[in-house]
This record gives C-alpha cells, structure tokens and sequence, in this order.
C-alpha cells in the first residue's frame, strides 16, 4: 500500500449569502455574506490534511490572486500542492451559494471550467501518484475523460477509488464507474440521479434504499448523507442510520466533504467501515456548526469527542 492520499478535483472559491429574514424573489435580501475557500477535492484534502493524513492535491487554478492565495491556505493545513495546475488566462474556480434562513441550501451556482485543464494527460503524467497512492478520491469536477483515466489508473495500479459526485448535475460522471469504486459519498438528489431515480425530497427510509441499490450496481461502501439530519449507509456487512449531534445548524455547506475526508481517515488507520462512517457522521456535525467550509481547527480529538455512541 502506497503512502498518501491522492485527492483530483476542484479547487473552489466559495461565496455563501444567509438571509436574516427569509428569501424572498425577484427582490434583494438583507443577508450575512461570507467568503472560504471551497471546492469538494480541495475541502477533502484540507479535512484529511488537518486530520494528520498525507495528501497531495491535484487540482487547476487561475493564474490570479484568489487561486494563489486558495493554494497557500490549503498548504497550511498540511496538504501537498506542488502539482496544482496554475493556468494562464483562466479565472480560479467559483462557488456561489444562496442559503436559506436555518443554513440549509436554498440554490448554488458554480463555475470549474478551469478544471478542464485537468486532462487526461495531465493525469496520466502524474501516474506515479496514482501508483504509490493508499487510496484515490476524485470528484465530479473532472472532465469524462479526465475521469476515466483516474479510474483506470487506479485499477492499474490496485488501488481504492472513492468519490464524491460534488452536484446531482455531475454525477452522471460516475455512473459507468459505479463497480470500480470502493466509497461513493453523494447527498440525496445526487444518489438519486447516481441511482437514476426521482429525488423526493428528504426521506431517511429512501435515502437508505438508494444506498443499498448503488451497493447492488457494484459500489463496495455507499454513504447518504442528509445534510443536517445525520447520515444513511450500505457496507456488505450492514446497514444503518447515524443521526445528527449539533447544538445549532450554522451553515451545511462543507459537510458532505467533511463526511468523505473522515471517512478515508477512518479507512486508512484500518477502522471497521461502520466505524469509519460514525466519524464521518461526527465531521458532517462539526461542519454544520461553523461559517466555515472546513472546521479551522479540526483534529481527530474533536472528532472522537463528537462521536455518536
């Protein structure tokens, strides 16, 4: 087994709005605004890297600003960024989300056509960190082909692949792959269209059917997350609900990459999947209590504090 993470995928700045009195259209609303950085890779890779994990990040940036300091903040948490892409004459990434009044997400806007940058070339020149890799994550900001050669890489090499599909407009990316995964980590809508279903709304029952059925297209561990309402899952040995332990519900952006990077943790430091999941449940909780997209001071003592017995 290789010797880091190797996370592929965006590198986001994220700009979150939260009414103070309600949404209403056609209209503008009086709102706290903040912006983090963000981007589903780069949140795994900055979760994993606050966790103790070594990680190397590929990603694409502009050659701007927002890119180089998103790059440097990333760093300080302890990932590897020499082989993040900067890109002449591209604009960094943008993630644009508009919240509803308890934190919830009301609509999202993204831009990552920088990450087509992220060729299946450019990966293909980076196979070496495919190859000494313990484990890959990708997410659905990669091109197709981009994606396809990550996940013949990893089977080249035999090495886990896990993904997040970063919006149900994205998943489609994943489903050929579906067998080849050993973790997928979507949120409802987007297992729903993994699964190529409808998406009713929140439903815990459902939501763990929809893991059980990407179990049987192949998928080795499927986790559902339920933004504030805990998680469902799927192992080959069980499945099960893990609710939610937060004293208030802040803002959920960030929580399903909180989900993912824990879990991977969990995975390398050879832990029960079920026990992995339960500290992927206690990170969904910590992120949903804080205006950031990672918790800045995250640490596996704070995880195990939260921990749902």
């Amino acid at each position: 087994m290789g010797d880091h993470v190797l996370v592929v995928g965006a590198t986001l700045l994220d700009t979150k709005g939260k009414p103070e009195a309600g949404l209403e259209p056609y209209t503008s609303n009086p709102a706290v605004i903040r912006v983090t950085r963000g981007g589903t890779a780069r949140n795994v890779a900055e979760n994993l890297g606050r966790l103790g994990a070594e990680v190397v990040l590929l990603s694409a940036i502009g050659d701007d600003l927002i890119g180089n300091q998103l790059v440097e903040q990333t760093a300080e948490a302890g990932v590897d960024v020499t082989n993040v892409q900067v890109v002449a004459g591209e604009r960094t990434g943008t993630y644009m989300a508009v919240l509803e009044e308890d934190g919830s997400l009301a609509v999202a806007l993204d831009d990552v056509r920088v990450m087509q940058h992220i060729t299946a070339v450019y990966l293909y020149y980076h196979r070496r960190l495919f190859k000494e890799a313990a484990l890959v994550m990708v997410d659905g900001s990669l091109t197709p082909d981009a994606m396809k050669t990550a996940v013949t890489l990893c089977e080249k090499y035999n090495v886990p692949l896990c993904a997040d599909p970063s919006s149900a407009r994205l998943a489609y990316k994943l489903r050929p792959y579906l067998p080849n995964l050993h973790l997928v980590v979507p949120n409802e809508a987007e297992a729903a269209e993994l699964c190529q279903c409808d998406y009713e709304g929140y439903d815990p029952d459902a939501s763990l059917d929809l893991a059980r059925r990407l179990l049987r297209m192949g998928v080795k561990n499927s986790v559902v997350t339920l933004s504030d309402f805990g998680l469902v899952y799927a192992t080959s040995d069980e499945t099960g609900y893990v609710p939610p332990s937060y004293s208030e519900m802040v803002d959920s952006t960030g929580t399903g990459d909180a989900v993912t990077a824990a879990i991977i943790f969990g995975l390398l430091n050879d832990l029960p999947p079920r026990e992995a999941i339960r500290l992927g449940a206690a990170a969904a909780s910590l992120t949903l209590q804080t205006n950031e997209t990672v918790v800045p001071d995250l640490s596996l003592d704070m995880l195990y504090e939260h921990l749902i017995v």
